[in-house]
C-alpha cells in the first residue's frame, strides 16, 4: 500500500515521502541497536559459557617495572580476550611514599586494560604508608576509596558494575565510613568478591598499629563474606572467588613467607598479632556449608601458587578450597635491569558447566623473561 501510494503523487511528493520512509527506517534501526547495546551486557553475563579472566598484583616495585615490565604485562593481557582483571593490591614498594603520583599511574593501568579492571587495596598502599612521615594511613585509605571506588562500576575500558558494601562501616579519618573497597559481582553462573584484608597483621602490626581500623574493617570483612556466600547461594552460583591482599598463612608448613598457623584451630602460633584467625574460620564454616568451588586469591608474599592449604577442624583438607597466589615483586637492588624477573600475570579459564570450574594457566609475559630470555 506504502509504494502504490508513492506512485500516485508527483516526483516532489514521491522524493519527500520516500525521504520521511528512509529516516523512520534509519531512526528504527538505531532503537533496535541501542537496546542491543543496552542489554548485551547484562545477555552475556547470564549465559552460560567458558570465558577467561586474569589476576595480577605486588607491582610495580621499581621504575624498571612501571616503565617496562608492567607495560609489558598489560599489553599481554589486552592480547588475550580477557572478560576482566584484578589487581590484588599494592601498587608499589612498601618503603617508598605515597604519592599521589602512584594512585593516579595506577588508574591509568587499569583504564588501560580493554576489559573491566578490579582492584583491592594492598598494604603498602595505606596501612604502611605512615612508615613515612607525613603521612597518614587512614588519610591514604580515604584517597584510594575517592579515586577508585567513587562508583558501582569497575575500572577499565568496558566498566562492569558491581555491588558495594555500605554496612557494616569502615573507619577513615574523620569516623566511620562506607567500605565501599569491598564489591562483589556475578557472571555466567560464577560470584566474585573483593576484601579489604591486608599484610602487615592486617593493620595490628608495623608502624602505628590501629586496632580500631582493624576492628571495624574485620568485622565489615566477615559480614561481607558471609553475604557473598548467601548471594551465591541464592544465584545458585558454580562457585565463588575472592581477592584480597595479604597472605593470612594457612599452616605450620610456610613460616617463610606467612604466619605460621595451626591448621585445625586456625591460630597464629609465632606470638605475632593475629589479625586473621576470626575470618579465616568465618571462611572455613563457609567453604564447608557451600561445598562447592572456592578460591582464594591474594599476593602479598610474591610466590606464585595454587594448593589446598585448609584443612577441617578434624584435619582433613578441604577438597572445594583452593588458595591461588599471583606473582608480584622480585626487585634486584644492585641489578634494576632485571626486576621484570617476576612481572607476569595469572589467566583463570571459568566455565561454570565444569566440575572444578576454575582452570589456572600462569602466563610468562615474553618480554619479562630475564632468567631464561624468550626464543
Amino acid at each position: 500500500m506504502i509504494i502504490r501510494s508513492i506512485f500516485q503523487l508527483d516526483r516532489g511528493q514521491k522524493e519527500s515521502r520516500v525521504l520521511r520512509i528512509l529516516l523512520l527506517s534509519a531512526v528504527a534501526l538505531l532503537i533496535v541497536a541501542a537496546i542491543a547495546v543496552k542489554w548485551a551486557p547484562t545477555h552475556a553475563a547470564t549465559t552460560p559459557g567458558p570465558y577467561a579472566i586474569g589476576l595480577w598484583g605486588d607491582l610495580p616495585y621499581s621504575d624498571q617495572q612501571a616503565n617496562v615490565g608492567v607495560p609489558n604485562l598489560i599489553a599481554d593481557m589486552n592480547s588475550q580476550k580477557l572478560i576482566f582483571t584484578v589487581h590484588d593490591g599494592d601498587l608499589k614498594a612498601g618503603s617508598t611514599e605515597c604519592t599521589d603520583a602512584v594512585y593516579l599511574r595506577a588508574i591509568g593501568y587499569f583504564n588501560s586494560l580493554k576489559g573491566a579492571a578490579m582492584f583491592t587495596p594492598g598494604d603498602n598502599d595505606w596501612t604502611d604508608c605512615d612508615r613515612t612521615a607525613g603521612y597518614n594511613s587512614l588519610a591514604q585509605l580515604d584517597k584510594e576509596r575517592k579515586l577508585f571506588f567513587s562508583t558501582q562500576f569497575s575500572l577499565g575500558q568496558k566498566p562492569m558494575k558491581q555491588e558495594v558494601q555500605s554496612s557494616p562501616l569502615c573507619l577513615g579519618v574523620s569516623g566511620p565510613v562506607p567500605c565501599a573497597e569491598n564489591r562483589r559481582w556475578t557472571f555466567r553462573g560464577v560470584t566474585y568478591a573483593t576484601l579489604n584484608v591486608q599484610g602487615s597483621c592486617n593493620n595490628l602490626c608495623d608502624t602505628n598499629p590501629d586496632p580500631n581500623e582493624y576492628a571495624a574493617r574485620n568485622a565489615a570483612d566477615i559480614a561481607w563474606l558471609q553475604d557473598t556466600f548467601t548471594e551465591a547461594n541464592t544465584l545458585n552460583s558454580a562457585a565463588i572467588m575472592f581477592i584480597a591482599q595479604a597472605d593470612p598463612g594457612w599452616d605450620l608448613t610456610d613460616g617463610t613467607r606467612a604466619p605460621t598457623r595451626n591448621p585445625m584451630t586456625l591460630a597464629e602460633t609465632d606470638g605475632a598479632p593475629d589479625g586473621f584467625q576470626e575470618l579465616l574460620v568465618a571462611l572455613r564454616d563457609q567453604v564447608v556449608a557451600f561445598k562447592k568451588p572456592v578460591a582464594w586469591v591474594h599476593g602479598d608474599s610474591h610466590y606464585f601458587r595454587t594448593d589446598k592449604p585448609l584443612l577441617d577442624s578434624l584435619g582433613r583438607r578441604l577438597e572445594n578450597f583452593t588458595r591461588v597466589e599471583t606473582f608480584g615483586d622480585n626487585a634486584f637492588k644492585n641489578n634494576p635491569e632485571w626486576d621484570d624477573n617476576n612481572v607476569h600475570w595469572l589467566k583463570v579459564l571459568v566455565d561454570a558447566r565444569t566440575r572444578e570450574v576454575f582452570a589456572y594457566q600462569p602466563q610468562i609475559v615474553p618480554g619479562n623473561r630475564v632468567a631464561v630470555p624468550a626464543p
